[in-house]
């Protein structure tokens, strides 16, 4: 059999199950023999394989390939993630299936952290069953924009100076050095806002070029420059911490100290009064109970 049959309806609740598993993880296209997915690369991918027949695929056995390599192997329960060997190093910890789907002929599986390399033709094999099934799917893995860094000869990281601060304010200056192809460089705040800043001052040597653009920032805060490549599919960031004082008030200090000086005198004064009321009451209570003694004609 060659392509992806619908199944009978009693196959309809894992039919439901594994669209479900799909939706959750990108984009699904169906095609004449068979599927294409298309994902973004770095995240999870989910290829379908449903038979026909919907029958409990748990004592079979199904082999996942892809361009000749061996992707995920399934044998009466022993599989690649708990001891079966022959899976290929490039898929190795990274491939699942749904060990709960089996019984209702599901033997999808999920390649986690899909790569460039990842992309190609893939076929779900029944080799055993009374009818040997095959299914196709094609996984297209698009690329983002990410940092690169030893996979191509993109832009290093930029670098941050600080050329001018004074009490209230700090120039920032970040610098891309020896990039090819020439990149976009913006500076950001701690949430990706791009914020406003001089115009990028740009100069090539050998093929090579040299960016810088400053930014005066006036907030205490975080702050990212970014360098962008887009042929290349790379970016990658410096940050910087800033500190700038920013003044409260006049004589903060001074009146902060008054008022902390002029709290305590209150306070002890309060502490002299109550001390003296008590020594008063105290006195008087010793005072009439000795006037008491004396007086009385029996002592």
């Amino acid at each position: 059999m060659s392509g992806f049959k619908l199944p009978p309806t009693a196959a309809l609740e894992s039919l439901v199950v594994f669209l479900w598993l799909l939706a959750s993880f990108g984009k699904i296209l169906s095609q004449e023999n068979g599927f294409k997915v298309a994902m973004k690369e770095g995240s999870d991918a989910v290829l379908p394989c449903l038979i026909s027949t919907a029958e409990n695929i748990v004592e079979k056995i199904f082999d996942w390939e892809k361009d000749g390599q061996r992707v995920f192997i399934y044998r009466l329960g022993s599989h690649s993630n708990n001891g079966h060997t022959g899976q290929d190093e490039q898929f190795r910890g990274r491939v699942s299936h749904f060990q709960d789907q089996l019984k209702k002929g599901n033997a999808s599986i999920k390649i986690q952290n899909v790569k460039m390399a990842d992309s190609g033709n893939y076929s779900c094999i029944f080799p055993q069953l009374q009818l040997r099934e095959t299914f196709y799917i094609q996984l297209v893995v698009e690329r983002i924009l990410k940092d690169r860094s030893g996979e191509t000869r993109g832009a290093s990281k930029p670098i941050i100076t600080t050329p001018d601060k004074t009490k209230d304010q700090l120039l920032l200056q970040c610098e891309a050095r020896g990039a090819s192809p020439e990149p976009k460089v913006e500076w950001q705040d701690s949430s990706g806002k791009i914020l406003p800043a001089e115009e990028p001052q740009v100069s090539e040597r050998g093929g090579r070029y040299y960016v810088t653009i400053n930014i005066t920032v006036t907030k205490t805060g975080r702050y990212r420059c970014e360098v962008t490549q887009e042929e290349l599919y790379h970016q990658i960031h410096s940050e910087a911490l800033v500190f700038i004082s920013e003044k409260l008030c006049e004589n903060c200090f001074t009146r902060e100290s008054l008022g902390w000086m002029s709290g305590t005198a209150l306070a002890v004064f309060i502490c002299y009064v109550v001390l003296a009321v008590l020594v008063f009451v105290s006195y008087k209570v010793l005072h009439s109970g000795l006037n008491s003694s004396a007086c009385d004609p029996l002592l």
